[in-house]
């Protein structure tokens, strides 16, 4: 059986808009100036921040699991657009960074593929149509 999910995109004027998840939170959506105001974030940034988020608790999630003493974590993802309309990503590169004493290289690794591969919905959605790489620094 499939699961929906919903969320709402609201109209503020110009071209903002507060887009409102499931859980009631919103986020402010614009384009920077002069066609908007630079009052919240592009919609493309908002993708990459959907697949850094998405990777990267997946992969906390994996590491936790794999008794990996994880103490910090951030996933820096940086996507390179075409020029022409529609302004679409071509490649997306994901640099995952761990802390914590005694964190297993090998196992980061694997955690990072397993995200990809099979838990991280949104990596998954991206693979066919962009090129998705990733690195990993242990801190």
């Amino acid at each position: 059986m499939s699961e929906e999910a919903a969320c709402e995109a609201r109209w503020t004027g110009r071209y903002h808009f507060e887009g409102t998840s499931e859980f009631g939170e919103s986020v402010p959506v614009d384009y920077p100036p002069p066609n908007g105001e630079g009052r919240g974030h592009k919609p493309t940034d908002l993708l990459l921040v959907s697949l850094a988020s998405c990777s990267g608790q997946t992969t906390v999630s994996l590491l936790q699991k794999m008794r990996q003493d994880v103490r910090g974590f951030t996933v820096r993802a940086v996507g390179r657009k075409q020029e022409d309309h529609p302004r679409v990503f071509t490649a997306i590169h994901l640099e995952f960074r761990a802390a914590g004493p005694g964190i297993d290289p090998a196992v980061v690794e694997k955690a990072i593929k397993m995200s990809e591969d099979k838990y991280c919905p949104v990596w998954a959605m991206l693979k066919g149509a962009v090129a998705v790489t990733s690195s990993f620094v242990i801190e």
